[in-house]
């Protein structure tokens, strides 16, 4: 029997990643993964803009208010969503996923029903505030899937606290 993981990630999969990935399909399991990727991965335009001015990125913090973000953030999001499933086959997984516009949380736990998965992985960069508080992706699926989700700090074997 096929094991289905999901995983939402910010980002493209990177190979830290994928060897996180490889120790939860074990030895004996058939798996598939199912990727999401938000194609708006940002919670809010101020939290984002405090964010880059925080890392003195300050130019980066001024373009967040830019109108052509929309459809870089949707190009992006299908370029990482290529780069993680041509990564995965490449890993042997069985891979398939999708970009999407929706809340990142609603579309995991939509995917989760649809597919059955019986484990999830959210996969992001540091997010300090939301990270403290509890308010990260993978503490609100935590809290509305059911299932384990684990979450995991992109390119990295560091384990948010969900």
């Amino acid at each position: 029997m096929t094991q289905t993981i999901l995983v939402l990630s910010e980002e493209a999969l990177t190979a830290p990643d994928l060897r996180n990935l490889q120790t939860l399909r074990g030895e004996d399991h058939l798996v598939e993964i199912v990727v999401l990727i938000p194609e708006d991965a940002s919670e809010s335009v101020l939290g984002e803009f405090f964010r880059h001015l925080s890392l003195f990125e300050v130019g980066e913090a001024f373009r967040t208010f830019s109108a052509d973000d929309r459809r870089h953030d949707e190009a992006a999001a299908r370029e990482a969503l290529e780069t993680s499933l041509r990564l995965l086959e490449e890993e042997g997984f069985a891979a398939r996923g999708r970009t999407t516009s929706e809340n990142p949380v609603d579309a995991m736990i939509q995917e989760a029903a649809d597919s059955g998965a019986a484990q999830a992985v959210v996969i992001t960069r540091p997010h300090a505030v939301a990270d403290t508080f509890h308010t990260d992706w993978a503490s609100k699926a935590q809290a509305k899937l059911g299932i384990a989700v684990l979450h995991l700090y992109s390119g990295s074997g560091f384990i948010g606290d969900s």
